[in-house]
């Protein structure tokens, strides 16, 4: 059976990739297990001077619980095997390491699909996955709604294109 990693932060770009997952599991027949696995930043010093570590790591282990609430809900509707994993420290890395740690074959992650030189400048976590990750990455591009055209648009068109016989 095979173990499914999915990147999970509480974004609609995150619930794709859940979606993607789920479907794989129940239209396609893959047998296997999704691990939502969610990535909270580690605590600054201010932070754990003003608050002190267990009131920290509380928070994390809640902040992250929140954020996968939605990606929780999903697959428990679904009825597909999960299990769920958080970790601290920088997103990619940290992935990866989870990724090996819980025996996972593969890794999904939502993207925005900007690509190219606008996904090198914002640091696409995606696009380094991909890099460094030792299993095989699926980016699970967001569908963006199609915008349907004005209707004064159509009207436009229309008087624009001769009549017949003209």
């Amino acid at each position: 059976m095979y173990r499914i990693m999915i990147a999970v932060d509480g974004s609609d770009l995150a619930l794709d990739a859940v979606r993607h997952g789920i479907a794989l599991v129940r239209r396609g027949g893959l047998q296997a297990t999704l691990v939502l696995g969610h990535v909270q930043e580690e605590a600054t010093l201010m932070e754990l001077a003003t608050r002190g570590a267990d009131m920290v790591a509380a928070a994390s282990v809640e902040a992250a619980q929140d954020l996968m609430a939605s990606a929780v809900a999903l697959v428990d509707a679904a009825g597909v095997p999960y299990e769920t994993e958080i970790g601290l420290g920088a997103v990619a890395a940290t992935l990866v390491d989870m990724v090996e740690r819980c025996g996972c074959d593969l890794l999904f992650i939502g993207a925005r699909g900007l690509g190219g030189l606008r996904g090198a400048f914002l640091g696409s976590v995606s696009q380094s996955l991909v890099h460094i990750s030792p299993v095989p990455v699926t980016v699970v591009k967001h569908a963006e709604p199609q915008e349907l055209p004005d209707d004064d648009d159509d009207e436009d068109d229309e008087d624009d294109e001769p009549a017949a016989g003209e």
